[in-house]
């Protein structure tokens, strides 16, 4: 795809996120539209938003749960970046986040890992896990462009990775010891390290990180309290 179409589509979507609003799913009007074609649009999107001032401090993992692809009509996991201002920390367990502004919100799950140093894009999981410093329960608060949740995977990669906000729970170091008890329960570093996600080109991962992947639920409406004018949600304790 020539650069022109991207920045074309790059408009379209920085548009509908930033006025809170649907819009045609790219794949309709251009069904050759592909993964690839999709990073190359997340690209100039993020390099646009750097220089607006957005600072990534870390990457989501969408999608490492197999069984939900089919729900979603995508065929793979995908990734994008997290934003200063996007990750939130939730103090004493607690936290509660506006709603306003995001597309057709919805909450999932998350394990949360934070980098001391890149992950290593060869060996065990023992070796990946001994990149981590702490790992925390976590909520994503994602968000669809796209009417009612349909789309394809490269229509979703393209939209920000349907990232809307990170809520972190408290944070757990982790020493030897517990490095080696979770690398026996190695689906829990699925999509850690860069070549678990196709069409990946950025795939080194970089110190003080912090890396989120879904811990296996679909992702669900969240609640809003009655009478409440902020359209904010408590997202419980860890």
């Amino acid at each position: 795809m020539d650069q022109a179409r991207v920045a074309a589509i790059a408009d379209r979507l920085i548009d509908a996120y930033d006025r809170a609003q649907t819009l045609e799913p790219i794949t309709s009007s251009n069904p050759s539209f592909d993964v690839p074609a999709a990073y190359a649009v997340l690209r100039e999107i993020q390099a646009r938003r750097a220089a607006s001032g957005w600072r990534p401090v870390g990457r989501k993992i969408g999608f490492t749960n197999r069984t939900i692809w089919g729900h979603y009509s995508v065929d793979r996991p995908m990734w994008a970046h997290l934003y200063a201002h996007t990750v939130h920390l939730a103090v004493n367990g607690h936290a509660t986040f506006a709603l306003s502004g995001l597309v057709q919100p919805r909450i999932e799950p998350e394990v949360v890992f934070g980098l001391r140093h890149p992950v290593p894009e060869v060996g065990d999981a023992r070796a990946v896990l001994d990149a981590v410093e702490w790992v925390a329960a976590g909520f994503e608060v994602v968000q669809c462009h796209f009417p009612d949740w349909k789309f394809k995977a490269a229509d979703c990669t393209a939209a920000f990775g349907l990232h809307g906000a990170l809520i972190v729970g408290p944070t757990k170091s982790l020493d030897d010891h517990s490095r080696d008890r979770l690398a026996i329960n190695q689906p829990t570093l699925s999509g850690l390290r860069g070549d678990a996600v196709p069409g990946r080109r950025d795939r080194r991962s970089r110190a003080g990180e912090l890396h989120t992947r879904q811990s296996g639920t679909r992702a669900s409406a969240p609640r809003t309290r009655a009478r409440e004018p902020t359209r904010s949600t408590t997202l419980g304790r860890w």
